[in-house]
């Protein structure tokens, strides 16, 4: 078999093997590395606001139907609060099951761990609801762009559209210039993403340097029931969705969006990979107006890995200390869970100090024993936003089906494109 070394995918997959091969060899010298990946997020992240923006400003205002607008968004919500809310309970079953916390001998916990970022960060943060509504708005309608933040940019987005469909024809103009604008960024993505094997290399060494090959070993029992759940939660939950509803066959679609798994894999951050899946998904035969609202509002409301890791998590470290909960904490517990899992953004290390905001609410279960994840929390990143990524693909497709926004020609084309690309790679290889 021939690999064609230009391919993004034999690139990324060859970086992440020589990532995991030099943090063994030279873990010094690994752990140095993880500026490689700290650098292709922050190009990534210094995109990602101006391209919600003129991508929601474009998909609502090019609409010019507001009740269109309003539909998608309703439905939209609905379909995330019922796939978290699963996400959620499927995490508490199977932590139940497997029971991974019961055992652990409390003296390995790292007394030296520093946990201050996250507890100092889910202090600082206001989890009630006023609080999530009052940091969803912005001050200052140019500074969330400036910043970086995700929910008030999309606010602000969502603002601007409303205002040009209502205006219409004057601001056409307006409109078109938005998508140009949007095209430029993405064409600067995709220079970007040349960097994408350089990051996934270092994000590897790194973790492997920085903690040690034996780091995949501890808390194995954990880890494996987290993967296992994801993996459920993707093949069983989501395939049924995407085949019932979409008549998607999900092994084929994870086939269509294998580079942006790969890439989310090496950085463990799904807002790695957002701008290229929306414009997967508009070539999948989503509108623009579906993946312009539904994905950037997904990756604040719809974050099913992050809600199946919390819910995990945070009963793993209540199994350790031995906090027998009544099912009605558990209740208690799932309906906090609700409303910090949404506030997670999709950069690494957020369902951290999301973890760290849920135990500060629910003082039943000891915030020091976060420290118990630290090492392993890295392998668990990976999983956590690769689910997010497809939770949210998928949300954008049955979302576009149920608007009757999904394009049947746009997707036979790609799937007979598709076809003729397999073929050919077919014929070059033998």
């Amino acid at each position: 078999m021939k690999f064609n070394l230009r391919n993004l995918t034999v690139q990324v997959v060859i970086a992440i093997i020589l990532g995991i091969i030099v943090g063994a060899v030279f873990p010094s010298f690994g752990a140095q590395l993880k500026i490689l990946a700290d650098i292709f997020v922050k190009l990534i992240k210094m995109l990602i606001a101006p391209i919600i923006f003129l991508t929601v400003v474009t998909g609502i205002g090019g609409m010019g139907n507001m009740k269109k607008v309003g539909s998608i968004g309703l439905k939209a919500l609905i379909y995330f609060e019922v796939m978290s809310t699963i996400a959620l309970a499927i995490g508490f079953i199977v932590v139940h099951i497997t029971k991974p916390g019961y055992g652990v001998d409390l003296s390995k916990l790292d007394k030296g761990a520093d946990i201050s970022q996250y507890t100092e960060a889910a202090e600082s943060a206001d989890n009630t609801l006023t609080g999530f509504i009052m940091n969803i708005l912005p001050e200052n309608f140019f500074g969330a762009i400036a910043n970086g933040e995700l929910l008030p940019v999309l606010v602000c987005a969502v603002f601007f559209g409303l205002a040009a469909a209502s205006i219409g024809e004057p601001v056409e103009q307006v409109i078109h210039l938005c998508e140009q604008a949007s095209q430029i960024f993405f064409k600067i993505v995709g220079m970007v993403m040349k960097f994408s094997p350089f990051a996934a290399f270092g994000a590897m060494a790194y973790t492997i340097g920085n903690f040690g090959m034996k780091s995949l070993l501890n808390l194995g029992q954990l880890m494996l029931s987290v993967y296992v759940t994801m993996a459920l939660f993707i093949f069983i939950v989501l395939g049924l969705v995407l085949k019932l509803y979409a008549k998607v066959n999900i092994f084929k679609f994870l086939g269509y969006i294998k580079n942006e798994l790969l890439i989310v894999l090496g950085t463990s951050s799904s807002e790695s990979a957002l701008p290229l899946i929306m414009k997967k998904l508009e070539r999948f035969g989503c509108s623009k107006q579906v993946v312009g609202l539904v994905v950037p509002t997904g990756y604040s409301f719809n974050l099913d890995g992050t809600a199946i890791y919390l819910s995990m998590a945070a009963m793993f470290i209540a199994q350790v200390y031995n906090v027998d909960l009544s099912i009605w904490q558990q209740i208690y517990l799932l309906l906090i869970l609700m409303v910090t899992s949404k506030g997670a953004a999709g950069v690494t290390g957020a369902g951290f100090i999301t973890l760290a905001a849920t135990l500060a609410a629910f003082p039943m279960i000891p915030v020091a024993g976060i420290a118990l994840l630290i090492g392993v929390d890295r392998f668990m990143s990976e999983a956590r936003a690769i689910t997010n990524i497809i939770g949210n693909s998928v949300a954008t497709i049955v979302v576009a089906k149920w608007e009757n926004e999904f394009d049947p020609k746009q997707h036979d084309l790609l799937v007979e494109e598709l076809k003729e690309e397999k073929a050919l790679r077919h014929s070059t290889e033998h």
